[in-house]
């Protein structure tokens, strides 16, 4: 039975930066946008909350829906990865609560699009897909909780 992931990622951009997370992964440290699984019990925005907070700290809430990416990984693991944007006024301190991640990063564009250190090529799409500006309603998504009443 076909069953992908379902996952969120964040871009957060201030001041002209964008935010990554550096984590390990077998011995390499590689770049990712704050991102994660969907669990059972939240809506897809509330998904990208928790999981920016748990991987930097920041306390935010996307404010648009950017594109939804299907791809599957080298070892053939199917995902659909829900993108939103957040904009924040300045760059703030961060404090991973994740022991996964290593430190959070605050780069310009190029430094993430131009990286070799990526954890999947969906990194530097998704900043390109932030720089075409198309943003759409959260509300599109449709998140309902059942029964319907």
């Amino acid at each position: 039975m076909f069953k992908p992931h379902v996952t969120v990622a964040c871009v957060v951009q201030a001041q002209g930066k964008f935010l990554v997370v550096e984590e390990t992964i077998n011995g390499k440290a590689l770049w990712n946008q704050p991102a994660g699984h969907l669990e059972a019990d939240e809506t897809l925005p509330e998904a990208a909350s928790r999981e920016l907070y748990e991987e930097t700290g920041i306390r935010a809430r996307p404010q648009s829906f950017i594109r939804m990416h299907q791809w599957i990984a080298p070892d053939k693991t199917p995902f659909l990865r829900f993108l939103f944007a957040i904009d924040l006024p300045e760059q703030l301190p961060t404090q991973p609560h994740d022991s996964d991640i290593d430190r959070c990063l605050w780069l310009d564009a190029q430094q993430i699009i131009n990286a070799t250190n990526l954890r999947s090529p969906l990194v530097a799409e998704s900043i390109r897909c932030y720089q075409q500006a198309e943003r759409y309603p959260l509300g599109m998504l449709g998140a309902f909780n059942w029964p319907f009443t």
